[in-house]
């Protein structure tokens, strides 16, 4: 129904209004009574075999929602009836921020995939949170933050520092997003030494709080070996709980779309299928570079069960959609989940 009916109808109009009038759309069915079970009739699968135990947190099933999908946390209760394990919120900054000038996101038909400069617009830290006092503890819930665009190189980490302990007392998981295309002054966020920096600090204000909580780094698809290797070493130095693979990409390289398309569309991050390549080898060599010494959570390009599968059996031990939940629908959910436990019957 939604490929066939949905899906033409929301993309002849412009990405980011769509995506506004989604949320509103599926915060109006919600409420409607007898809505909410309807969903999960459709689109959850409840056994015991999909659990997953991953730094001291049961996830109900192994597929969740990337963060920038419900930057502010407004939607996560409802988009839980659609079968997710867990979802990320944010990229959270202390301050609320417009982004960049729209427009700003982009669909690529041809290519099943999407190009956004967004550059973090989220309300910020306060209305974040006011958002996750309605958590009605139906999943997981991980906490994506970052830093606001305005702030000064030297005080990055305190940006980081500001999110991690307001938002401590409501999300399961950290990620620090550090490989995010589209905010200024990136290159300091993918330095070796700053990271470390960066990590330690916000690991030594974890040990303040009575319950710690997971902390995760997000890193870019676009890394080479060399790159990679210094993240696993990082991480091992570290005691990095997990790590993300992967954000969106800067490569235009085999993209079905004319050089005319992606000239007007300008810079961004790519994500969808066109990054599922790249976003599986950086799983695969992780995973047996360090021995799969550490968590991977999965995402880039996951369209299909079989995408899913992919990342498990390259490393995955957790699997994101975005794009691809926007292309085929929430029944994505429900058939990756579904081919999980065939997989692991066959197995």
């Amino acid at each position: 129904m939604y490929k066939l009916l949905l899906r033409p109808l929301f993309f002849a109009f412009d990405p980011e209004k769509i995506h506004h009038f989604t949320f509103s759309l599926i915060k109006f069915t919600s409420k409607i009574p007898g809505f909410q079970v309807i969903f999960r009739s459709l689109y959850t699968v409840e056994d015991k075999r999909l659990e997953r135990n991953l730094f001291g947190l049961t996830f109900k099933n192994p597929v969740g929602l990337a963060a920038g999908f419900d930057k502010n946390a407004v939607l996560y209760n409802e988009l839980a009836n659609f079968g997710f394990g867990f979802i990320e919120i944010g990229t959270v900054t202390p301050k609320g921020q417009l982004g960049n000038p729209k427009k700003r996101l982009f669909r690529l038909k041809e290519d099943q995939g999407i190009i956004n400069r967004m550059g973090f617009n989220n309300k910020g830290l306060e209305a974040a949170i006011a958002q996750l006092k309605k958590n009605k503890g139906k999943l997981i819930i991980g906490g994506n933050i970052g830093k606001n665009t305005n702030t000064k190189p030297e005080d990055y980490t305190r940006d980081y520092l500001e999110c991690f302990n307001a938002l401590h007392p409501y999300v399961d998981y950290f990620v620090l997003n550090v490989s995010c295309p589209n905010v200024g002054s990136h290159a300091k966020l993918n330095d070796r030494d700053y990271l470390e920096e960066l990590i330690k600090t916000v690991q030594k204000a974890n040990t303040s709080f009575e319950k710690q909580k997971p902390i995760l780094l997000k890193i870019a698809p676009d890394l080479n070996n060399n790159q990679l290797d210094e993240i696993v070493e990082l991480v091992k130095e570290t005691n990095l709980d997990g790590v993300i693979a992967c954000n969106t990409s800067t490569d235009r390289k085999g993209l079905k779309a004319s050089n005319e398309r992606l000239d007007e569309i300008g810079n961004g991050g790519l994500s969808g299928q066109p990054i599922k390549a790249k976003s599986t080898r950086v799983i695969k060599y992780l995973s047996e570079k360090s021995n799969k010494a550490f968590p991977i959570i999965g995402v880039g390009g996951i369209h299909s069960a079989e995408d899913a599968l992919e990342k498990i059996e390259a490393g995955a031990d957790l699997v994101q959609i975005y794009t691809g939940f926007i292309y085929e629908g929430p029944s994505l959910i429900k058939r990756i989940n579904k081919a999980i436990l065939q997989r692991n019957s066959i197995l």
